[in-house]
């Protein structure tokens, strides 16, 4: 190596103690200074949880009333809506079988009327048989 710069290196290396001396002599009195900064934000923090928890009671109440509003208004629509069925029920006639089974009473009778109607439609068998023969 160069004679400079190994004299740069070796002055650098003996005022690095000095620099890092200075720095903990200064931050000695910003430490008083801190210690009453975090107390000062230790006491807001303890105010706004407190707002929190206050505003927070406050929003669960609202919530509970306005719930209950709702519940009372949908309960009374409910007891509306079982008096409106039970008044259909009362006022309509009883089915005696649901669609399914009409269509299924349908189709069959519609079978035997096609079934009676073939053996009206051909006659008797002796005719059939001679004309055959």
């Amino acid at each position: 190596m160069r004679q400079g710069t190994l004299s740069l290196l070796l002055s650098l290396l003996l005022l690095s103690p000095l620099a890092q001396a200075e720095d903990t002599a200064a931050s000695t009195p910003l430490s008083l200074s801190a210690g009453s900064q975090i107390t000062e934000l230790q006491q807001r923090l303890k105010e706004s949880e407190a707002q929190r928890q206050a505003l927070s009671q406050q929003l669960q109440n609202l919530d509970n009333t306005r719930e209950s509003a709702q519940l009372s208004g949908l309960r009374q629509e409910n007891q509306r809506l079982k008096a409106q069925l039970n008044e259909l029920q009362a006022s309509s006639p009883m089915k005696l079988l649901t669609d399914q089974q009409q269509w299924f009473v349908i189709g069959g009778g519609v079978a035997l009327l096609a079934a009676l109607c073939g053996i009206f439609a051909s006659g008797s068998y002796r005719r059939r048989r001679q004309w055959l023969n």
